[in-house]
């Protein structure tokens, strides 16, 4: 287990928290912001990222034995956007509930395609499913984008359209019974799933907390820091699992880790609107 958490940490996750601790810091003396009350979110924002790649690493590590791999961390990598879509309701926003996940459809392929690039698996992944990959990929961003076009009063007509295309995309992924069974796993990673699991939901809940505060202190204009930090941050979870997937040569699974997220996240923002609509 000792190995594995130090496994978990990567040059790559050094440089985003650089990158974290520049944006929010560097915004606040931009803006007139609080300086330490800004380094003190980033740093917060920091220890979420290390929380929500370290249980993703243990869940992968404890089921990667079994089948069907990529479609089950396709759900499970949707913690963060599952409590963002309930803090959002709560709030009575369901704009604010629906932009995360719909946001996350954007920025998750791009994660996808910077693992490949990193773990030098980029052709092997383009040539794998391709038609269906960009037949996912590009219909689930369509409905994120057309869902901000559209008034109240059409939301409904954007719920049956979410459904009738991605209900059908699910059940037409491609199976993983086409790649090589994995390695034996860590036997003590059995035993860390269930508190990973709560880990990550945890770090799922204190997310909007943490960068409301730091975008209080920090002064960085709400938009940006939607697209740059939250939704990166809550896609960071799909990110490790497509590294560590990669690395284990399982890049089927690591796309429908992506296209499974993404049909979720439209689940999410589906479920969210209509909960607003009928409710």
């Amino acid at each position: 287990m000792k190995t594995l958490v130090y496994n978990s940490f990567t040059r790559l996750d050094l440089v985003v928290w650089i990158l974290v601790l520049f944006f929010f810091c560097g915004s606040s003396l931009f803006f007139g912001g609080n300086l330490q009350q800004s380094f003190m979110g980033a740093s917060g924002i920091i220890v979420e990222m290390m929380i929500i790649g370290l249980s993703i690493e243990i869940i992968i590590e404890s089921i990667k034995h079994i089948k069907s791999i990529g479609t089950i961390t396709g759900f499970i990598t949707n913690g963060p956007e599952a409590i963002c879509l309930i803090v959002g309701l709560v709030a009575g926003d369901v704009l604010f509930a629906a932009s995360t996940p719909l946001g996350s459809n954007f920025m998750n392929p791009v994660l996808l395609v910077i693992a490949a690039f990193i773990c030098g698996k980029a052709t092997q992944t383009i040539r794998i499913k391709p038609l269906y990959s960009a037949v996912t990929i590009i219909s689930t961003a369509s409905l994120a984008v057309i869902f901000y076009t559209l008034e109240e009063h059409n939301y409904i007509y954007w719920l049956l359209a979410a459904l009738l295309i991605t209900v059908p995309l699910f059940f037409l992924r491609p199976s993983e019974g086409e790649e090589e069974s994995d390695e034996m796993y860590h036997e003590g990673a059995r035993r860390w799933l269930i508190p990973a699991v709560l880990l990550l939901f945890c770090a799922g809940y204190f997310l909007d907390s943490v960068v409301s505060f730091t975008a209080l202190h920090s002064k960085a204009p709400k938009g940006l820091i939607g697209f740059l930090v939250l939704a990166t941050l809550t896609s960071w979870p799909e990110f490790k699992s497509c590294l560590a997937l990669l690395s284990r040569n399982k890049p089927l699974a690591a796309i429908l880790n992506i296209t499974i997220s993404n049909i979720t996240n439209i689940w999410l923002a589906a479920s969210g609107v209509a909960y607003h609509l009928f409710f």
